[in-house]
């Protein structure tokens, strides 16, 4: 016994020259998120807690309650302006979340992986333009005296830019604008996701008679679910910050498409045209507060951070 207890002693001294570890398990966690919290509070925080305080005062500084949101609700082009941006949203998540999880699946099951590795690879490549580059590829593409798709928008009755630029065509253009420069790194968001289904999950549906469709709809996807929430928050969340794409066609038009066409715009005019500051930032916190709201519905209704249990 004493033997043993000397040589549990000697164990649990340190050794000499050693340093006593000042680091603990989760400090270099720490360490690595502290860039990213320093960022957040900079450009987040703070002009998030400005911008409410610019909403709930005027010019003066003086607390005016809710009349800065009443007057932007009573702007003319609010209510339209938020419309166009709704119309767009359905269009683009429906069109995202649909052909986004469907050519994943058709990646990870039904295509050989050196194809399918090429096709996300070039499903990805819009995506790395940025945002100006890629309105600027879609107004050649718009336009019917340039567009190497003349011929389509032709079938289609759209001869000159302006029928194009109708104001009834806006949120479908967008839609395509936006599908084609986030749908690729969407693709391979969920194709990761699919990847972490186990095999035997999917070898025993096709062993109790499940074809590739049934598993699908009722494996895969629902497996995945989490997932496609995810994708849909912060899909809605950038869809509600439109604004090059329709700053940009408005420039590009000369006029055809409405200064205030997205709130963003509006809130663009209020504080760079208007100098409206508290306006502005009375807009923000409107689609901010309508971001957090979906947000919630999507988290409460897919239980995004519920752990599945194994």
């Amino acid at each position: 016994m004493t033997l043993l207890a000397t040589r549990q002693v000697t164990a649990s001294a340190p050794r000499r020259g050693s340093r006593p570890r000042r680091w603990g398990r989760g400090s270099a966690g720490w360490f690595f998120v502290a860039g990213y919290a320093v960022l957040l509070l900079a450009f987040g925080v703070f002009p998030t807690c400005y911008a409410f305080y610019l909403a709930f005062t005027n010019s003066a500084g003086q607390f005016t309650g809710f009349n800065q949101f009443t007057k932007v609700v009573r702007d003319y082009r609010f209510g339209p302006a938020f419309s166009h941006v709704l119309l767009y949203l359905v269009l683009w998540l429906v069109t995202l979340v649909v052909l986004t999880v469907l050519a994943a699946v058709l990646l990870r099951s039904r295509v050989r992986p050196g194809l399918s590795a090429l096709l996300r690879f070039l499903y990805y490549i819009p995506g790395a333009l940025a945002g100006v580059a890629s309105v600027l590829v879609w107004l050649f593409m718009l336009d019917p005296d340039v567009s190497p798709v003349s011929w389509l928008l032709d079938r289609l009755g759209l001869h000159t830019f302006a029928a194009v630029l109708a104001p009834g065509n806006l949120p479908v253009i967008f839609m395509l604008i936006a599908f084609w420069t986030g749908a690729g790194g969407w693709m391979v968001v969920m194709y990761g996701a699919l990847n972490n289904i186990p095999d035997e999950v999917i070898e025993a549906a096709r062993m109790d008679g499940a074809g590739p469709w049934r598993t699908a709809w009722h494996i895969q996807i629902p497996m995945i679910r989490q997932w496609i929430a995810y994708m849909t928050i912060l899909a809605f969340a950038g869809g509600t910050q439109l604004f090059v794409e329709p700053q940009l066609l408005q420039t590009a038009s000369l006029g055809r498409v409405s200064p205030a066409w997205s709130p963003n715009q509006l809130a663009y005019v209020y504080a760079f045209q208007q100098g409206d500051f508290n306006g502005a930032a009375a807009i923000s916190v409107f689609l901010l507060a309508l971001g957090l709201i979906c947000a919630g519905l999507l988290v409460a209704r897919s239980n995004m951070f519920t752990l599945d249990e194994t």
